[in-house]
């Protein structure tokens, strides 16, 4: 048995099952990239060996359960982000049992970990006066400004994903009759979204000043080459903090662009759009998605209390006739 047979199958696996045989997005090849350097670097420390002559069999349940563990205590990864590590490690160690039968019992026992549950809430939005704070943020008079509120206007009333707003194009942007931007998403679908008056007008003065070529992207970094999603998220968190001082109620959320993508997604529900139009401009894969935004919608769960009748039955309090019902009711 080979004892490095770790890095020749994790290279295969890149390689061969996802880039050749699935023809895996860059997005997905990025995705699982990540897992797999957190899980060799803290293979390297925990067995203090380089991962150029690592085993599979050093990859037992027993090491992947504390990188799991790590994940959750030490770089403080939420349950979410632990499942999305764990779904890439159980497709390596299918492709591992495909490949190599003699590691079929070791696939097996990683592919039984089980996926931590947690607790769904109701997806953090933000209101139309959230909305106007954040879009008031950047600087005006500085073109990193512009191109930064260009950029929210177009992700608060596209609901484009972070990888979509990195890859626009200026070719993707259309500013005639019908202006829309065109974007490729999860899936390798590509979908259109139309822009309001508003958007369509800071787009084009965007990229007048922008003076991009067609496949440049539209929204650069300082050397005009694409944004990073650090890079995103520091912007975020740069005109967050501004925002919040003069709208209070921001304090009090934690934002992120997919909290821009659901209050898109709020603002187009409260606006009586219809469910499976929602899905279609976010691109969901199913229409049942959008119910995600009918639970997080007090003001539609009011509205149908409205329209019940009130009981007029008294209260009582309810006695149990048994002992032994008496005994359960007061565990």
């Amino acid at each position: 048995m080979n004892g490095a047979d770790f890095p020749r199958l994790l290279a295969l696996f890149f390689t061969e099952r996802l880039m050749r045989q699935r023809q895996a997005s860059p997005h997905t090849i990025a995705s699982y990239r990540s897992t797999f350097r957190l899980l060799v670097r803290y293979a390297q420390r925990a067995l203090n060996k380089p991962p150029s002559v690592m085993s599979l069999d050093d990859f037992d349940t027993s090491l992947l359960g504390d990188f799991l563990n790590h994940l959750e205590t030490e770089r403080g990864n939420d349950p979410r982000t632990r499942n999305t590590r764990l779904a890439a490690i159980r497709s390596f160690f299918r492709f591992v049992a495909l490949h190599e039968p003699r590691y079929a019992a070791l696939a097996q026992r990683v592919l039984a970990i089980p996926d931590k549950r947690y607790t769904r809430c109701p997806v953090a939005y933000l209101d139309r006066d959230e909305i106007e704070a954040l879009l008031r943020a950047p600087n005006p008079r500085t073109r990193t400004g512009r191109r930064d509120r260009t950029l929210l206007l177009v992700a608060v009333q596209t609901g484009l994903r972070a990888s979509e707003l990195i890859g626009l194009r200026c070719e993707d942007v259309q500013l005639g009759a019908g202006a829309h931007v065109r974007c490729h998403g999860k899936g390798r679908k590509e979908r259109c979204t139309p822009l309001r008056k508003d958007a369509a007008a800071a787009l084009r003065a965007w990229l007048r000043e922008r003076r991009g070529e067609s496949t440049d992207p539209v929204f650069p970094n300082q050397r005009g080459g694409s944004l990073s999603h650090d890079s995103l998220g520091y912007l975020l968190s740069k005109h967050l903090a501004t925002a919040r001082a003069r709208c209070p109620s921001l304090a009090k959320k934690r934002v992120s662009f997919h909290s821009l993508r659901h209050s898109c997604a709020m603002e187009l529900l409260q606006s009586g759009v219809d469910r499976a139009v929602i899905a279609l401009w976010l691109g969901h894969e199913s229409v049942e998605t959008t119910y995600i935004y009918l639970h997080a919608d007090l003001k539609l769960k009011e509205q149908a209390m409205a329209r019940t009748a009130p009981s007029h039955i008294p209260p009582a309090r309810y006695r149990p006739d048994d002992d032994v019902l008496a005994f359960l009711n007061s565990l």
